[in-house]
């Protein structure tokens, strides 16, 4: 079908302001009376507090508050489970745990401040690997996880020493496939802890004005989701405080937890209306910040004789660091489990998750929580068991992959099943394999699957009386471009040119209620709301085109902006715009409340490939070229599509080569981004993107989620491209010379 705005290449709306130095983030909006605020950090890894002394901090000309853990002894925070205390009282139960915080005139006297605190703690032992933390003998990171308000439930029988929670997925008889099966295949991989890597550190100002309205500016995805926190944390009733929409200078999942804002929030208390502002240094932020999940996967494989599989079974150990508070789902752990294998036909599964309480910083989602760990896994699997079986890797995935009518792993059944077709895309388009061998180059490929979760939304369409039309989102701009597409859907309902719709934010008090950004799910939710708005308020229009031309308003046709009625007489929306905010006196808006209902059933597959070079004499890996198939439904602006999945393929590249934040005597060693290595343009390979379009998507016009798929086979399919190159199989990640030298020289 041809649409007039959807499907088009148009920039980023909010693209002019970020080039320009115009936004402003979080950090840089200016207050008046501002007070500044810095967090004295523990240095070790775990220890019971001992004493801290802030006498001579509150004796300093300048200082407006300090705070110690005993200031704020009972109160836990959390996105869903309560179990980080604001301040550190008792113990320490990571490097960074926050013990004093301190609100001054400006930022040099906070510093002071802090460094004039006096404190001692006595070091206890330390755990920081998932498997050993689950053992008896293991120190116990909380005494008392059952206290927490929203922990995790532990099913009958497993243990309960560091688990922060724990999940099963099954569904077939894995035993009975395991017998039936001609090999079984069982291999450990593990992946590091590092951090999302997003430019804009945490920041946020927190007033609480005389009449007890709390109001706050803070880098958050998720605004709504923030002030339910605040209110259920706090003892605040939700409409008491108000939280101001703010651009997000990336996120990558990290930034949907509260994070600093308690520490602003109670010394805003203690200072009698003025605002204060806490803004992380980059050192903070990788101490503290949002990581990945550090992981352990086993994966046991049973296959037939002839490739086919039979039977999956898992145990994945995720380190969810001192505090499960930065989860934002309900069963509080990391679901990348439920996804294993999922592109494959497969009778009987049974996949375990045990997320450990750990001696570090706290884990969150990260870009697909736990799909890449997981998909390393098993895709590197895959490609081990075709050698083993002296099947080719494409022909063993052309075997089990899914078609229409078959069912995943877990017994879902999809429609509209398009891996076939993306499998057989990318192999054309990367060449795959063309020219025969070349020494010390390689082939690897890896295959995914993930839907688009659905929501409700929000959002309103206010008329102007210069004929344009302004949508106000409570969704905070975080770079994927969400604003433009918002924009091309009234364009195209409407018939209007995109300099005649304009996109706001305001805040929590501006519309009813909106989900924030997160989980690939902003175009199936919020877009469906201001989709549902931009129909409702073209049917008004056609309403009233259809009174001024004298004909019924089933009769109008509408050809872009135009409005023709069969007598040949035709207006245009713009001017029924004008028409209806000078008959309602004022501007004209228009709320909408979007509710899902009979959402398709149905999944978006991706297949990446990989060619790699390895350099013999070092280990050395360069990737050559990189390629990417993705369903993609309809395609509603293929430059924010394409952008999201480039950008998704280079966070799947760092996650493959290079980026780790090690633990060095239980504290992250790489405290800056000089230390800590993420892709740069350098790095980068080339880049080949193939789109299979099909009007099959859950979202306005037929469109898929896209954001989270593009990072997630990236690493197994480098690990399979330089097991071909050199024959030699990495188990861990990052896939870096060093491993592969020494593998190489073990082989030798």
């Amino acid at each position: 079908m041809a649409y007039g705005s959807i499907g088009k290449s148009q920039p980023r709306i909010e693209g002019y302001g970020k080039v320009t130095g115009q936004t402003k983030y979080a950090a840089d909006l200016p207050f008046e009376g501002l007070l500044w605020a810095k967090v004295l950090r523990a240095s070790v890894a775990h220890a019971r507090i001992v004493k801290v002394d802030v006498s001579k901090a509150k004796a300093l000309k300048g200082v407006r508050a300090v705070l110690t853990g005993a200031d704020v002894k009972d109160v836990y925070v959390g996105t869903r489970c309560k179990d980080q205390p604001v301040l550190a009282y008792d113990k320490v139960r990571m490097a960074g745990d926050a013990i004093a915080a301190v609100a001054a005139d400006n930022e040099a006297i906070a510093d002071e401040a802090i460094s004039l605190i006096d404190f001692e703690y006595e070091e206890l032992p330390y755990v920081d690997d998932p498997v050993e933390a689950l053992k008896s003998s293991a120190p116990l990171v909380h005494e008392d996880r059952a206290k927490y308000k929203n922990a995790a439930k532990l099913p009958e029988g497993i243990s309960g020493h560091n688990l922060q929670s724990y999940v099963r997925w099954t569904n077939g008889d894995v035993d009975a496939g395991f017998a039936k099966a001609a090999r079984v295949f069982e291999h450990t991989f593990r992946t590091p802890l590092s951090h999302h890597g997003y430019i804009e550190p945490c920041a946020c100002t927190v007033q609480i004005h005389g009449d007890g309205q709390v109001e706050v500016w803070a880098s958050n995805k998720g605004p709504w989701g923030l002030r339910e926190q605040m209110s259920e944390d706090f003892g605040v009733p939700q409409d008491k405080i108000k939280v101001n929409i703010v651009h997000v200078g990336g996120d990558f999942g990290a930034k949907a937890s509260l994070i600093d804002v308690p520490i602003a929030y109670y010394l805003a208390k203690a200072v009698d209306g003025r605002p204060v502002k806490l803004v992380l240094d980059y050192s903070e932020e990788i101490l503290i910040g949002g990581h990945r999940h550090p992981s352990v996967i086993t994966v046991k494989t049973g296959v037939a004789a002839d490739g086919t599989l039979l039977a999956v079974k898992s145990d994945i150990y995720f380190s969810g660091g001192a505090y499960g508070s930065q989860k934002a789902n309900p069963q509080v752990t990391v679901l990348g489990g439920r996804r294993l294998a999922s592109m494959y036909r497969c009778p009987a599964i049974d996949v375990q998750t045990f997320c450990s309480y750990t001696n570090q910083v706290p884990c969150t989602q990260t870009r697909t929580p736990g799909s890449p760990q997981v998909v390393f896994a098993f895709e590197s699997q895959m490609d081990i068991i075709a050698k083993e079986m002296g099947i080719d890797a494409l022909e063993l995935r052309r075997k089990n992959i899914l078609h229409d009518g078959d069912a995943n792993p877990m017994g879902e059944k999809w429609n509209h099943i398009l891996m076939g077709e993306v499998l057989e895309r990318i192999v054309k388009t990367s060449g795959w394999k063309k020219g025969g061998a070349k020494k010390n180059r390689g082939w690897g490929m890896a295959l995914y699957d993930r839907g688009t979760p659905e929501g409700k939304a929000s959002s309103a369409l206010t008329l102007e009386a210069d004929g344009k039309v302004n949508i106000l989102t409570g969704v905070p701009d975080v770079g994927p471009g969400y604003y433009t597409v918002s924009q091309q859907m009234v364009c195209e309902a409407l018939g209007l040119a995109p300099d005649k719709v304009g996109v706001l934010f305001k805040d929590t008090d501006s519309l009813p209620f909106d989900p924030g950004t997160g989980g690939s799910k902003q175009t199936n939710t919020s877009g469906h709301a201001v989709n549902q708005s931009a129909q409702e308020v073209r049917a008004i229009l056609i309403a009233l085109a259809a009174r001024e031309l004298g004909c019924a308003p089933d009769e109008i046709q509408q050809q872009g902006g135009k409005l023709t009625a069969p007598n040949k007489k035709s207006t245009s929306t713009e001017n029924m715009i004008k028409l209806a905010v000078k008959e309602n006196g004022g501007p004209v808006f228009h709320l909408t409340n979007y509710v899902p209902q009979n959402m398709p059933k149905v999944t978006g597959f991706a297949a990446q490939v990989a060619e790699v070079e390895v350099d013999p004499n070092t280990g050395g890996v360069k990737v050559l070229n990189l390629t990417t198939a993705h369903d993609t439904g309809t395609v509603l602006n293929h430059l924010t599509l394409t952008g999201q999945i480039e950008g998704g393929i280079i966070t799947g590249f760092g996650f493959a080569t290079m980026e780790e934040n090690p633990l060095v005597d239980g504290k992250i060693a790489t405290l800056s981004l000089g230390e800590a290595k993420l892709p740069c343009i350098a790095d980068v390979p080339p880049l080949k993107t193939v789109l299979v379009e099909s009007p099959t998507g859950p979202t306005p016009y037929g469109g898929k989620a896209i954001a989270e798929n593009p990072n997630v086979p990236t690493a197994a399919a480098i690990a399979n491209a330089i097991a071909d190159a050199c024959g030699v199989r990495l188990f861990e990640l990052p896939l870096n010379a060093e491993k592969i030298y020494w593998a190489m020289k073990k082989r030798n």
